[in-house]
């Protein structure tokens, strides 16, 4: 079964090598659908390196299959349009979200798709909050995170804890019967409440986080807060 693991890509140069190597030493069949989101540090550049010379540009020890496709946006739109067109793109039966920047283990990755592989669910999300290992950083964003998923579930009739995760796997099929309309961080409680309203299974399970701060790349900010709440709002009465 091939797995399509979705990378969007926006001036990631400092993790994005590394990131491609821990994702290619994980032990699955899997493509590498990497959306470059018009970056204007390099990252750009060494995928193009990597599109036309291969894997043998990230160094590192690849293990089983490691297809690898590099998209590039032709301007800058957002972490939303980045992934609607590689899910769009993509060939795997199953597809998961892979964020460049290091946060996100790639060695967890097979713990995410388990639930999907045992036939239990259609749609799995990884959660920071319930028990594993996570690094302590901002007291408003996860007060703002907690904010979020509350309102998610309340307007979804989902128990998530963790809406906003990277790590959202889904079988093929789920996720390209999504018409993604967010082009930036909206795209999260925007599948979130279509999934829930579709009625697809869903589970979650623990994952650990690495999380950045701001001086070390983060780019999530309020404002992206406040279009999450309008999202909740507009998906969850949209029919």
């Amino acid at each position: 079964m091939l797995v399509s693991v979705v990378i969007p890509v926006y001036n990631e140069i400092s993790t994005l090598a590394e990131l491609l190597r821990r994702v290619t030493a994980v032990d699955f069949p899997k493509e590498l659908v990497i959306v470059d989101d018009c970056s204007r540090d390099g990252s750009r550049e060494l995928l193009q390196r990597l599109a036309s010379e291969g894997l043998s540009v990230i160094g590192g020890t690849p293990k089983n299959r490691n297809d690898v496709r590099v998209l590039l946006q032709e301007k800058n739109q957002g972490k939303g349009a980045a992934l609607r067109r590689g899910f769009a793109e993509s060939a795997g039966d199953i597809v998961i979200v892979q964020d460049a920047d290091l946060e996100y283990d790639p060695r967890e990755i097979p713990r995410v798709l388990q639930p999907i592989l045992d036939g239990d669910a259609d749609v799995v999300f990884g959660s920071r909050f319930t028990g594993t290992p996570r690094r302590v950083l901002y007291f408003w964003h996860s007060v703002m995170n907690q904010l979020l998923t509350m309102l998610s579930n309340m307007t979804s009739n989902l128990n998530l804890t963790d809406m906003e995760t990277c790590y959202k796997a889904f079988r093929a099929e789920v996720i390209r019967s999504v018409n993604i309309e967010e082009d930036r961080f909206g795209i999260e409680p925007e599948i979130t409440a279509k999934v829930a309203r579709g009625g697809w299974r869903v589970f979650e399970v623990p994952i650990s986080y690495h999380g950045r701060t701001y001086e070390e790349g983060k780019k999530i900010g309020w404002k992206d807060g406040v279009r999450a709440l309008y999202a909740i709002g507009k998906y969850s009465l949209k029919r």
